[in-house]
């Protein structure tokens, strides 16, 4: 088991180079070639290695079978080719044909196309960790949320400045009515103006 962190990445395997599969694919190729087929196995044997799929391993045994039996031919044919027929030198190198063509062409063509695929693919992305996902927000009770909003209400009518019964409210000021020393002046000036008047008249007659 792993704590928490990365996993560690699995090893791929190496691919060979495509100068070595140049040359394995050669060396398969002349073998076979120079075996007269005999040794095809071994191309086959290659193929079913490198792609671990039971259709070559079949065919494996199969071009195994026929270089068995191909070997058997050649040795119960007599030593000296002129007692050969002609039916027999005529199947013998048509067998030898057919089974350097199948397997040489075979052989390249699953190989080529397997390591292309490969290829093509490329390699597997870096392992990332996952990231931890976000906590979902709490999901409260209807009960609790109604309790909070009222919580919050009280809070707010703390916060609002209440007015303070125990104050008196003065009434606004009323106008004052005009002094009455304006009538006082109004009418000590009439006398004034009366009593000058008997003067006048006054030293008139004298």
């Amino acid at each position: 088991m792993h704590g928490y962190g990365p996993m560690p990445q699995q090893q791929t395997t190496s691919r060979p180079s495509p100068a070595t599969l140049t040359t394995v694919r050669v060396i398969l190729v002349t073998v076979t070639v120079l075996s007269c087929g005999l040794l095809g196995w071994v191309a086959m044997l290659r193929l079913a290695i490198v792609t671990r799929r039971p259709r070559d391993w079949v065919l494996l045994v199969v071009v195994m079978v026929l270089n068995a039996a191909l070997f058997a031919f050649i040795v119960s044919t007599p030593d000296d080719p002129d007692d050969m027929s002609d039916a027999s030198v005529l199947l013998m190198l048509l067998w030898i044909v057919a089974l350097l063509a199948g397997v040489i062409t075979y052989y390249l063509y699953v190989e080529i196309r397997h390591y292309s695929s490969l290829r093509s693919l490329g390699s597997p992305p870096p392992y990332t960790a996952p990231a931890h996902p976000a906590p979902l927000p709490y999901q409260q009770h209807p009960a609790q949320q109604q309790q909070q909003q009222r919580h919050q209400q009280h809070q707010q009518q703390h916060q609002q400045p209440q007015p303070n019964p125990y104050t008196v409210q003065t009434p606004p000021p009323t106008p004052t009515p005009a002094p009455q020393r304006l009538d006082q002046v109004r009418a000590e000036l009439d006398e004034l103006s009366d009593y000058l008047r008997k003067e006048n008249r006054e030293g008139e007659g004298r």
